[in-house]
């Protein structure tokens, strides 16, 4: 069940790609388009497309429920660097035609986290931890469509203002494993046993959350460009509510052999709060805020 998450995660990935090589290939017996944003190059067809390998560096804090017992979260940036146990993987896609857009979003990460304070409710007790482990995918598709964009200045100081809508999909899989000290006060019940510990598991956890929101692009001088983006999502349809919010400043950095290179810098929030609605040993909740900078580089596809 454990690299369940990750098989459709890269399904999504796949399809996208090849979605894109395909368009691609087409392009390649079409007139010229028009000049891209910041970071695109023209394909030769209506379509600007960009490949954006990016880190995401955040802080998690919030609270997660596992086999009745809840713990507190607060993981740096630092810290999650320092123990992560895979190479993560984080893209984002986006294919533009005029003023319609689609893009993928891919996140995956697994790292030990430090946790505290965990606490059964049932049995009002307190068990020594020894932290968790944590997996992490999240894969968003979506299309946003721009519905206002206008011009200011004159010459080469013009420059634009565009407002896109926003609507899509985010899939969310998580596996959560708090590690517990053995101590003759801890309850083992709903516990997995290994030598001087025991291990709250949560096995693989996953819904889909929709999402709708809107992003502001403002062009500060050619190749410059600041994005707002920000959206609500759950619904209680997946989890109960989640929002995001991206803040970037991106930027040309150069051409070399035809292919286009450029730069962004941000920050960015992501909140969830999801709960399975059982109970007892079979309950989980994630309740969280991740929030950290963003640095990517963005390449035509």
């Amino acid at each position: 069940m454990r690299a369940c998450g990750i098989a459709r995660a890269c399904l999504v990935v796949g399809a996208t790609v090849a979605w894109l090589v395909a368009e691609r290939a087409v392009a390649a017996d079409l007139g010229s388009g028009g000049p891209g944003p910041p970071g695109t190059i023209s394909t030769g067809s209506p379509w600007t497309v960009t490949f954006t390998p990016y880190a995401w560096a955040p802080f998690i804090q919030g609270d997660a429920t596992v086999r009745d017992r809840t713990a507190n979260i607060f993981v740096s940036p630092t810290e999650l660097i320092d123990h992560l146990e895979r190479v993560p993987w984080m893209s984002y896609i986006e294919a533009r035609n005029g003023p319609f857009t689609l893009y993928n979003d891919i996140i995956y990460a697994n790292a030990g986290i430090g946790v505290s304070g965990v606490r059964s409710f049932s049995r009002a007790t307190i068990d020594a931890n020894l932290g968790a482990d944590f997996e992490l995918t999240i894969a968003e598709v979506g299309g946003a469509y721009q519905i206002a964009k206008w011009w200011s200045g004159t010459g080469g100081r013009s420059s634009y203002t565009a407002i896109d809508l926003i609507a899509g999909a985010r899939y969310w899989q998580q596996e959560l494993d708090v590690n517990l000290a053995l101590t003759g006060a801890l309850d083992t019940t709903g516990l997995v046993l290994h030598g001087s510990r025991a291990v709250a598991r949560s096995g693989e956890v996953d819904w889909v959350d929709p999402l709708v929101g809107f992003r502001v692009r403002q062009m500060l001088a050619p190749g410059q460009e600041l994005m707002f983006r920000a959206d609500v999502g759950g619904f209680d349809a997946g989890s109960f509510f989640s929002w995001n919010i991206v803040a970037a400043y991106n930027f040309n950095l150069c051409v070399v052999n035809g292919v286009a290179y450029s730069g962004t810098l941000g920050y960015r929030a992501l909140s969830v709060n999801y709960d399975n609605e059982d109970s007892g040993f079979k309950k989980y909740e994630f309740d969280a805020v991740l929030h950290g900078p963003v640095a990517g580089l963005t390449v035509k596809f």
